[in-house]
């Protein structure tokens, strides 16, 4: 008897974990998300984990602890769901590469006109409001150069220098919208197909420092694996801020940014009724504590301290899109195979 107990215990078990493997919950995230959310919003993020921090601070803050939930992706993974599942996503809200929201709702119509009150400093967009601006940049260990005996890159170019082999580190653009930065910036400056070679000798210098994560190269510079790495500017000005050993080269080509907006999905008479009101809190409130970790300023009124201003702030010439990332991962890909 107590055998077959304990089996039925054990069935029951199974039967239970097998429900909740299979219900649709989500667990890659800061939070977990699922259709049991109790009515609150649910919240889809690309965003790194400052900006995540600064927003549930500012929601938190104004009446929302408890009525939210987030669940963080990486860019490519999010894009991916927003393009196919349009607004049967799970999604209330999401917090998004804005040329991925452009490309999303020209493909699904899925997101409803903001109600609030926004002014950003580019065209206003309807269906989205812009919460950060992240440039790209050189970073670069001065320790690690000096004992190297390395001479500081001037631009991205440089990086392509056999002197620099094995010292090198960059994101794969197939991965994360961060190493786009870089692509943008040789494209512009030296069109498609010099822009392939140099990026072919990057990969050859970087070999297999060629990451997934648009932190990890400021991560292997921070720990001294490697010499120089193409980043995020504003995580490389806060580590020489702190007193690291990091220093930052704005490359010649440009610092080229991305935006990430937010947007609220159109699910008709389902809408959340929150989903607006935490929408409107995180642009009225988090962008004071957003602007010290992303210090380009993106609304009228807003200022930043001239140490974190780019040297060349650029945008690419070509509107940005999903089917324009798409060229330049394949110009990526061709450049791994030189």
């Amino acid at each position: 008897m107590k055998k077959k107990k304990i089996l039925s215990m054990l069935l029951v078990g199974t039967a239970l974990c097998a429900s909740m493997l299979f219900g649709g919950c989500g667990t890659s995230g800061s939070d977990s998300a699922s259709s049991g959310n109790d009515g609150k919003v649910v919240i889809y993020s690309n965003a790194d984990d400052e900006a995540v921090d600064a927003m549930k601070k500012a929601l938190d803050n104004n009446g929302f602890k408890d009525k939210y939930m987030f669940q963080t992706f990486g860019t490519s993974e999010l894009g991916g769901k927003l393009m196919v599942e349009g607004k049967n996503i799970e999604a209330d809200v999401v917090t998004m590469s804005s040329f991925y929201l452009d490309s999303a709702q020209e493909k699904n119509k899925m997101f409803t006109d903001l109600t609030f009150d926004y002014k950003p400093l580019t065209e206003k967009v309807n269906f989205y409001a812009p919460i950060t601006s992240q440039e790209g940049t050189i970073i670069v260990n001065t320790e690690k150069l000096k004992e190297a005996n390395l001479p500081m890159p001037k631009s991205i170019k440089d990086l392509a220098n056999p002197i620099y082999k094995d010292q090198i580190s960059v994101t794969d653009v197939k991965a994360s919208s961060t190493a786009w930065l870089l692509i943008q910036g040789l494209v512009s400056a030296y069109g498609d197909e010099e822009a392939k070679n140099i990026l072919g000798g990057i990969y050859k210098n970087a070999g297999p420092h060629i990451e997934n994560s648009g932190s990890a190269p400021l991560k292997k510079v921070r720990a001294g694996e490697v010499a120089i790495g193409f980043g995020l500017r504003q995580q490389a000005v806060a580590d020489k801020l702190k007193g690291l050993p990091i220093d930052f080269v704005d490359p010649t080509e440009g610092n080229f940014s991305l935006t990430e907006s937010i947007a609220v999905i159109d699910k008709g008479d389902k809408t959340n009724p929150l989903a607006m009101q935490i929408a409107e809190c995180i642009i009225h409130n988090a962008r004071v504590d957003l602007l010290k970790s992303y210090p380009n300023p993106i609304y009228e009124g807003e200022t930043s301290d001239s140490v974190n201003k780019s040297a060349y702030p650029k945008t690419f010439a070509e509107k940005l899109s999903v089917d324009l990332l798409k060229k330049h991962q394949d110009l990526s890909e061709a450049a791994k195979q030189l």
